[in-house]
């Protein structure tokens, strides 16, 4: 008997050391990833925190800022054809690293604009990348949640998220120092390519894909056919990604303009709505456990239109930031259930149900904020962001046409 007790320790203990061993790999490639949604979120951030200067250093008007942010859905639109095909062809694990050495780039070269026509041209680039990139990088967290085996999506937009807040703080330091935003964007983009160098090699390795393969792809349509479920969810991603893209762009005006903000209070809005998006991503996946995916994506839409008129009814500096704090909650939980769910599509790769997914949600982070220019110089900003609290009325309607998992 204690010979086999003492044979079955022996067993144990490299079975032990192989799962902890797997473990900890399975952990690092998390962090890998995570710090590349962490990358592409600051990036991201760093440019919105200086918008309110931008548009006072080139003087621009609600209507000008909306016209020049048109530039970055445009590069969009340009790139989505492309993006899902290259990363098919030759793995997100490289066209992740290539995209966002770019995307970074291109938003380091925001600072060098002096006239209208360079900003335009640099937000162009920068829509390019940021599609890209946004493809690569959630066909990773797609893989590496395939690894883990339970839902894990929510953490890696709270890590998207998470670096939208320190991108708050980083951008209200460098105002307060009254750094240009050239010197604010070039140390950011120092700080992310050493980020990436230091994570690259742990991600999830992907192969080209094979001639036959390729072959094939090369005879479809630029323009992927998309089935009704996988429509609904990029509606649905749609509507809550104008939201939050009104926050990124225009939170900050509406702080400066609106609710009339001291200089130093004016990124408060900002800043309270990544808070609350932040945490929620980074509980989102035990409260939908409990509660279910239905239930907490209708509660979320609502969370973002009573957030919206809070603050359009009580244009102050507390009553505002408090909508702002609903509205990121709110947001929290849309976006990374919408991509869990399409990669869980049966029948479709799930690279191809990302790819369709978030280029139709993406459209909504793009598209929204340009639009609100116009509607803010037609009718005021304060009813422009009352037209857009209906989108979260929407999100809660369209959770009907979904399944649940």
């Amino acid at each position: 008997m204690d010979i086999e007790l003492n044979n079955a320790r022996k067993v144990r203990k490299p079975l032990k050391a192989y799962k902890e061993a797997k473990e900890s790999y399975l952990n690092r490639i998390r962090i890998a990833v995570s710090m590349f949604y962490f990358t592409m979120g600051l990036t991201f951030a760093t440019w919105a925190s200086r918008i309110p200067d931008i548009k006072e250093a080139l003087g621009l008007t609600e209507a000008d800022l909306g016209t020049v942010l048109f530039a970055i859905p445009v590069g969009q639109l340009c790139m989505m054809p492309f993006s899902g095909k290259i990363v098919i062809r030759y793995g997100s694990s490289k066209t992740v690293v290539f995209g966002i050495i770019f995307y970074i780039l291109s938003m380091a070269t925001l600072g060098l604009a002096t006239e209208v026509w360079q900003l335009m041209l640099s937000l162009f680039f920068f829509g390019i990348f940021s599609n890209f990139t946004n493809i690569s990088v959630n066909t990773q967290g797609i893989l590496t949640e395939g690894l883990f085996r339970r839902p894990i999506m929510s953490s890696f937009h709270g890590a998207w998220s998470l670096a939208g807040f320190t991108g708050a703080l980083i951008g209200l330091g460098m105002m307060n120092f009254k750094l240009a935003p050239i010197y604010h964007f070039v140390t950011v983009a120092v700080l992310l390519y050493i980020n990436i160098f230091a994570n690259f090699r742990y991600l999830v390795k992907t192969k080209r894909a094979k001639p036959k393969a390729i072959e094939a792809d090369k005879k479809r349509s630029l323009i992927p056919k998309i089935n009704p479920a996988l429509a609904w969810l990029g509606v649905i991603g749609f509507c809550s990604m104008v939201s939050e893209g009104i926050m990124f762009d225009w939170s900050g005006v509406y702080f400066k303009d609106v609710v009339k903000a001291p200089e130093s209070l004016v990124i408060l809005g900002y800043t309270s709505f990544m808070i609350m998006m932040a945490s929620g991503r980074f509980i989102g996946d035990k409260i939908t456990q409990r509660f279910g995916r239905k239930k907490v994506l209708a509660f979320s839409g609502f969370l973002i239109s009573g957030g919206m008129y809070i603050a359009v009814f009580f244009p102050y500096i507390i009553p505002a930031a408090l909508g702002f704090m609903l509205v990121g909650l709110g947001v929290s939980t849309v976006v990374p259930g919408v991509y869990s769910l399409a990669g869980k599509t049966p029948g479709i790769e799930p690279s191809q149900a990302l790819t369709a997914v978030s280029s139709i949600s993406f459209l909504g982070f793009l598209l929204g904020p340009p639009v609100i220019g116009y509607i803010a110089h037609a009718v005021g900003l304060k009813m422009s962001f009352a037209i857009i609290g209906v989108f979260g009325v929407c999100i809660a309607l369209f959770v009907n046409k979904i399944k649940e998992e």
